[in-house]
């Protein structure tokens, strides 16, 4: 699972994250930055938010079943697809070997949900250009970052499969949550610094994966696109 930010699977994936470790699956997140503009608060500061999202982040983690959480550290809101952050993330895909993985969708850079209008944050459009960039061929080739396989020993790795999360709807691939979905809203309730409703932020889930469920004929579910790589 690779975020941008802490909270950012969790809104969107978690449930599909709770459903896959309950059936087996070894799951690691990857938060890419350090979270550290993320706050109204006119009494936080940086440092100190940066602490407290990662712990937020590893609650979160740990009430779904995730193994381990990964972070970066990059600048929040200032995040660039750069070489050295592929290369970063070339890095963790090689050491956890993930059949899967889920990360946002680069090419959503805005849209309308019904009443709802929304910009993309750069950080979730970054992070996630450079993810499938890592994915597919970097992380695949052997020649790509030789120091990677010399110097750290780390074996190229061929993702079989990624799920977009798709903030427009545009999904073609369905994970049913109903059964997890309690533990879905006990994770994200979790990044306290960033849900000053609860109330409003259960009422959202629960309309995100009502209406994704509706597509599947259960009552809840998460929505990706499905790239399944040859």
């Amino acid at each position: 699972m690779v975020g941008a930010h802490a909270d950012d699977i969790d809104f969107g994936a978690s449930g599909t994250v709770a459903r896959w470790a309950k059936d087996g699956a070894e799951i690691h997140y990857l938060i890419v930055t350090d979270g550290s503009k993320g706050s109204d608060d006119p009494n936080m500061k940086s440092e100190q938010l940066v602490q407290t999202r990662q712990a937020e982040q590893r609650d979160a983690a740990a009430t779904l079943g995730a193994r381990e959480v990964h972070f970066l550290g990059y600048e929040d809101a200032m995040l660039e697809v750069t070489l050295p952050l592929k290369k970063d993330i070339v890095r963790i895909i090689r050491q956890i070997k993930p059949d899967t993985v889920i990360v946002m969708d680069p090419t959503v850079v805005y849209g309308v949900v019904g009443d709802y209008a929304f910009v993309n944050h750069p950080d979730h459009r970054a992070a996630a250009q450079a993810t499938l960039d890592a994915i597919f061929p970097l992380a695949r080739d052997r020649l790509t970052f030789p120091d990677l396989l010399t110097e750290e020993h780390l074996e190229p790795h061929k993702v079989e499969h990624v799920l977009l999360i798709n903030m427009r709807g545009e999904h073609d691939y369905y994970v049913d949550i109903t059964d997890v979905f309690e533990t879905k809203v006990a994770a994200l309730l979790k990044h306290v610094s960033q849900i000053p409703d609860p109330a409003s932020a259960r009422a959202m889930l629960e309309q995100w994966a009502s209406q994704a469920g509706a597509k599947t004929g259960s009552k809840y579910a998460e929505g990706f696109v499905r790239l399944d790589i040859r």
